[in-house]
């Protein structure tokens, strides 16, 4: 895809996102047809988006990392999107269910980067040392399409994969005394439990995935001090009324967040 047309595809996705309309499929003449597509697409409308007041990169969330999330996308292989600092939230936040067009809450687990990845290429030991710490989180989705259902990875990819925001808990740097993979992880809605994984639901892993975005090194690549987001272990839980959502990771902690 040559530079204007992905100038194109930017602009009306960051057009959408600013003006809080919900988007359908790109045109034809900028639609993106693989993941180079996309992610060269996603990089600009980052740009956009920043320069409108979105904020600054500062993190990102690799989606479809689960058997549960990859069945309910019917999508088969991750997928990556950036996270802004405006978005990221510490421990309990409020929000605004006017300002979504379809409010989602995901239970993940959650590090912060120590160190630039720009040694790879990665695999789940040498991406450890990256590493600084592990945290228990919730990403926030938002379905702002006309229908998800008949949108490419490479369509949804180019948007951020859903991404709204997210929250994380008390971060946890003595993670190496912990198997990650066993750690479960559980969603709460008004007290009541609607689903449940493990860490190893996470590629097996969830630095098998940390590894993968770092080896994809999207957009402005990834940097110490960044959050990453390896992806839900239980199925996406829509909020559509005011509710309290709380996710937890069994040895990290507890988050919450309120939808009023």
């Amino acid at each position: 895809m040559d530079a204007s047309r992905i100038d194109d595809a930017a602009d009306l996705l960051a057009g959408a996102r600013t003006a809080g309309r919900r988007a359908g499929i790109l045109p034809s003449n900028c639609r993106p047809a693989s993941a180079a597509d996309a992610y060269a697409i996603q990089a600009v409308l980052h740009d956009r988006l920043t320069a409108a007041g979105h904020g600054a990169v500062a993190g990102w969330k690799i989606g479809c990392t689960t058997p549960v999330m990859q069945a309910m996308l019917k999508i088969d292989s991750p997928c990556a999107g950036s996270m802004t600092d405006q978005g990221i939230h510490r421990d309990d936040a409020t929000y605004q269910l006017a300002d979504t067009h379809r409010a989602g809450v995901e239970c993940e687990i959650a590090v912060r980067l120590a160190a630039d990845a720009d040694n790879g290429p990665y695999d789940r030991a040498s991406v450890a040392e990256l590493v600084g710490a592990v945290m228990p989180a919730m990403e926030i989705v938002d379905d702002r399409y006309d229908d998800y259902t008949a949108m490419t990875a490479f369509d949804l990819t180019a948007d951020d994969f859903f991404h709204a925001a997210c929250l994380h808990g008390p971060e946890t740097t003595d993670w190496r005394s912990l198997d990650l993979t066993a750690l479960g992880g559980r969603t709460l809605i008004d007290g009541t439990s609607v689903g449940a994984g493990v860490g190893g639901d996470v590629m097996g892993h969830p630095f098998e995935a940390l590894a993968w975005l770092a080896n994809l090194n999207p957009g402005r690549g990834l940097r110490a001090g960044d959050i990453v987001m390896t992806g839900s272990v239980v199925a996406t839980q829509w909020v559509d009324k005011p509710a309290t959502a709380v996710t937890e990771i069994d040895g990290l902690g507890v988050v919450t967040a309120r939808f009023v």
